[in-house]
Parts: C-alpha cells; structure tokens; sequence
C-alpha cells in the first residue's frame, strides 16, 4: 500500500513542479514580450528608423537567432521537429503566415509610434484574441460558446470606453485603428499556425518561417524607409533593435513554447496578461505616457474579457 501511495505521488509532484516551471517560463516571457511597445519607442525617439524598418530587423534577427536555438535543441536532444515537405498548399499556409506576422508586428511598431505604448498594446493584445475567436468561428467553424460571445460584447464595450472616454489628444484614433490592424494579423496568424500544427509542423520551425516570410515581405517598403540609421545613430539603435531580436524573440519564443506546454490553455491565456500590464506599467513610468480613467477602465475591461474569453474557451474544449 505505501508503494503504491508513494508511486502516485511522484507523478503528481512531478506534475506540479512542472506546472511551477510553467508559470515561471511564462512569466519571463510575458515580462518580456511587455518592454517591446517601450523599447520600439525609444527607437523612434533617439533615431531616424521608422516602424517599418524596425520589424524588418527585428523578423530577420529573431528568424536567425531562433534558428541557432533551434540547432541546440536538435543536438541536445532532437526535441524539435524538423520542416515539413509539402506541396503548394503548404506553401501558400506558410506564406500567409508569415505575412500575417509582419502585419502583426508591423502595425503594431506604427501603432506605437501614433498613439504609445500603453494604448497600442492594450489595444491590440485585447483585441487580438476577440478576434481570434471571431476567425476560428467563420473559417474553422470552431464553437463560441454564451460566455465567449459575452467576453467579445465586454472586449468592443472597452474599447468604446478607451477611445470615446479619452478627450483629445489622449487616445489617436488611427492609432487604435492601426493596433485593430496589428491584431487582425495576430488572428491570422493564430488561426493559420493553429491549421498546420494540426498538420503535424512543429511550433519553433512554424515562427521561424514566419519571421523568414515576414522579412523578406517587409525588405522593400523597410529600404523605402530607410533600412539604417545615420552613423552616429548606429551603434545606439543596433542596441536596441539587438535586445528585440534577442530577449523579446529568441529567448522569449522558447520560454512561452516551454511554458505553454507545462500547464493549461487557459493558464497559459491569462499568464499573457502579463505583457500589457508591463507595457501600460512602463509607459506610464518611464516614458510619461498619461493615465486617465478611461483609459485604466477601458484596459480593465478589454482584458477582462480577454481573461473571460479564454476561460470560456477552455471550457468549450473539455466538453468536445
């Protein structure tokens, strides 16, 4: 009897310390993933480099540097699965993803620049799952249950809230617009990622692709702008762009990979909160953003929602 008590014990401390690792590995990440907004913005502040530029940068070092990751893990030990071969489905899928990362990442750097930090990722990062669920709805045929619909009715409330309770000059409506933008992409790029990894791609080489895709996509319109700074803006902007390719996606991809794959969906959906609380914090502290109310209680309620949204959806898959 205590053998098989002590037995069924180990499994479950395994368990809980690997849902410990989780939270931690997604913590990182979402604390990351939350200096992005705040470091584009002293980008554009300190350099010439426009938004289109600094996704281009930040697409093809994540790509090369998520590729060396990728090579450790396979020589440790293969724990990632190598690309696909495919036809022209296949091909089409992928390039679609990696257009829709650059418009993710691209209007959200242009979002940034219009309307800040705070409200740029609040915006986008709200919207982004709303709609998700939307797309998985009309193209995946996915189920929305009453409480998602109720998350989406609460997430278009907030935002009505941010923009329409703000005066003037607070809240850029094209800045809102664009962050719509950036998470439209977001969407497409989930429901398109979610659509091959049902096909067997493994997570790592389907960001890799993306941000391959994306920068080649985004090359010419980012020479248009200006690919490099003035030589006395060089080394400081390189700085800066290097910690986006390195912390913000190199590193940060593989911990919420990590992560997502130590505790539940749901979890791992509410843990992501974390990135717009740390932009808001950041913006509001060190970059002088303004904090009014509207803004605060539209935040409040977009990411409530979004909290709701995935709880509700966590249900909806036990009960498939």
């Amino acid at each position: 009897m205590q053998t098989t008590i002590e037995t069924t014990a180990r499994p479950r401390a395994d368990q809980r310390a690997a849902a410990r690792r989780g939270l931690l590995f997604l913590t990182i990440t979402g604390l990351s993933w939350g200096t992005t907004g705040a470091v584009s913005d002293l980008v554009y502040s300190s350099s010439d480099m426009g938004p289109i530029a600094l996704s281009f940068w930040r697409h093809l070092g994540g790509m090369v540097l998520l590729l060396a990751v990728i090579g450790v893990l396979r020589g440790r030990n293969g724990g990632v699965a190598r690309a696909h071969r495919g036809g022209r489905s296949r091909a089409v899928a992928l390039c679609g993803l990696g257009v829709a990362m650059a418009v993710f990442q691209t209007a959200y750097f242009i979002a940034v620049d219009l309307t800040g930090v705070a409200v740029a990722t609040i915006v986008t990062l709200g919207s982004g799952p709303i709609l998700t669920a939307i797309g998985g709805r009309i193209f995946l045929k996915e189920r929305i249950s009453l409480s998602g619909v109720t998350a989406v009715a609460g997430a278009l409330m907030g935002l009505a809230v941010l923009v329409g309770g703000n005066g003037e000059g607070v809240v850029e409506p094209a800045g809102v617009a664009i962050s719509i933008l950036s998470a439209a992409g977001y969407a497409a790029f989930t429901l398109i990622g979610r659509r091959l990894g049902e096909r067997g791609e493994g997570p790592f080489m389907l960001t890799v692709w993306a941000f391959g895709i994306g920068a080649a996509a985004l090359v010419l319109p980012a020479a248009l702008e200006g690919l490099v700074p003035p030589v006395g803006q060089l080394a400081h902007t390189a700085a800066l762009v290097g910690y986006l390719a390195v912390f913000t996606t190199a590193l940060a991809y593989p911990f919420y990979f990590a992560g997502a794959a130590r505790v539940r969906a749901t979890t791992s959906s509410v843990m992501m909160l974390l990135e717009p609380a740390t932009a808001a914090a950041l913006a509001v502290t060190f970059l002088g953003e303004p904090l009014t109310v509207a803004t605060a209680a539209g935040a409040l309620i977009m990411l409530g929602s979004m909290a709701a949204l995935a709880v509700a959806e966590s249900r909806v898959q036990r009960e498939a």
